[in-house]
């Protein structure tokens, strides 16, 4: 599609300006300084003395993990002594770590035998950990499914089935991650346990809504508050009980009856020598994009960053919001930009291509045909909107008219989850490659004064 309105340009800077404000590497290098050299360091609002002989070591997960590593190693130089990253398949190109830095690669977001393999070298690294020693972990947005670690009677695929089962059922993150860190020896504040006796720091980037840390890569390093009887009531509400595997759901129902040991809970004194960092979220991501905005002409409102729900139920309320634009000139005078940030989900019903941000915004051009002067972009942070190579699409009024003109059926299209191939033909996919960040999604309702004005 050649876009008339929105400008490119425009979207180009609102895009980068999000992603500006969500850069691991600034975020790190803002949270990470010496006080003295090589003897005090200062993670965040926690101090280290780095003591005679000790280790100081680094673990970074998650999809942004190679990007914080590298801001890292150039802030601890060769204090840094031992490390491993571990990241998506695809993330590690162009980027340059110390030789002390094992790098890995992992399946994502179902977790494969990289990952397992990956894990096991992590708890190899936090098992020989001692009093003197200091781990400093990087957590970002994928680390649950890239460190799959399963605990004793759960193979491999049973963690994939189970994972898979729940993402096709439209689980939202909080209750994956409460049945994630049931079935794992690394979630749930176990990281941890295994580090201990050694000092523990961890700086986070967010990519969940609200940033609640025992939920944001199934809480490695925090106290979890959920239970066996959490998990298995999250199975439940999908009804997914007599669908996952065998071993999954003894495990559940033995840990509700009390026959296995729970997570960590908070209060344990475990967790008296940790700190934790929230260094990126959605909602700076959102609001430097609404200041972008700001700066090119738009009138502009976050609405929130707190954005849940279905994917095509969400892009119906964006195009309804444009709409509201377009007629009325509310909330917001002309020209208006609307911002939101969260995290949509996908109940999959078909077999298509797709990802949660196309899903939305081809719901959202359905509603939006033959409507003049509004488009809505939705943008997954990362670049990766689910198992394509797109980042996202941006839709307008005409979107729908050049897919009938191409014999594309948009709404067969939408009840098969089989956005990507519409949206391609169409010329709506947004394609950034991957980012080296991961806040989540951001989405834009633009709106101009006229048909007629550009």
């Amino acid at each position: 599609m050649t876009l008339t309105f929105p400008s490119p340009a425009h979207l180009l800077a609102i895009q980068q300006a999000a992603l500006r404000a969500a850069d691991p590497a600034r975020a790190v290098s803002s949270a990470l300084r010496w006080d003295i050299p090589g003897k005090r360091l200062r993670v965040g609002d926690t101090v280290w003395d780095l003591l005679p002989g000790g280790r100081l070591a680094l673990l970074a997960v998650g999809k942004a993990a190679v990007t914080m590593a590298q801001a890292v190693a150039e802030v601890l130089g060769e204090s840094l002594t031992a490390g491993l990253v571990i990241t998506k398949t695809g993330h590690t190109h162009g980027v340059k770590l110390p030789a002390c830095l094992e790098v890995r690669e992992a399946s994502h977001p179902i977790p494969g035998a990289d990952g397992y393999a990956a894990a096991q070298a992590a708890a190899h690294l936090l098992d020989g950990l001692t009093e003197v020693d200091h781990v400093l972990v990087l957590i970002s947005g994928g680390a649950s499914a890239l460190l799959p670690f399963p605990a004793e009677g759960i193979g491999l695929n049973d963690l994939q089935v189970t994972t898979n089962l729940l993402l096709r059922a439209g689980a939202v993150i909080g209750e994956i991650n409460a049945v994630r860190k049931h079935l794992d020896g690394l979630k749930g504040g176990q990281m941890v346990r295994r580090a201990a006796p050694a000092a523990l720091a961890a700086l986070i980037l967010s990519d969940v809504v609200g940033d609640p840390l025992d939920v944001i890569a199934s809480g490695p390093t925090v106290a979890d508050p959920t239970t066996y009887a959490d998990a298995l009531a999250a199975v439940d509400r999908y009804g997914l009980r007599d669908r996952i595997p065998a071993p999954v759901r003894l495990r559940l129902e033995h840990g509700v009856g009390g026959g296995l040991p729970e997570t960590p809970k908070p209060g344990d004194p475990l967790f008296a020598g940790t700190s934790r960092q929230v260094i990126a979220s959605n909602r700076a991501a959102a609001l430097a994009a609404a200041e972008e905005a700001r700066r090119l002409g738009y009138a502009t409102l976050l609405l929130t960053s707190s954005l849940e729900g279905e994917a095509r139920e969400v892009g119906k309320m964006l195009a309804a919001l444009a709409k509201e634009e377009v007629c009325y000139g509310a909330p917001l005078p002309l020209p208006a930009c609307l911002v939101l940030g969260g995290e949509t989900t996908v109940t999959v019903r078909g077999n298509g291509m797709g990802g949660r941000n196309q899903e939305l915004a081809l719901s959202a051009a359905l509603a939006l045909e033959g409507v003049c002067g509004a488009a809505v972009l939705s943008l997954a942070t990362d670049g990766t909107d689910g198992p394509t190579d797109c980042a996202g699409a941006v839709v307008n009024g005409e979107t729908i008219r050049m897919a009938r003109a191409l014999d594309l059926d948009p709404v067969a299209a939408l009840a098969n989850n089989d956005s990507y191939p519409l949206l391609k033909a169409t010329g709506a996919l947004i394609f950034t490659g991957p980012t080296g960040t991961n806040v989540n999604d951001v989405m834009v309702v633009l709106v101009r004064k006229t048909c007629g004005d550009i």
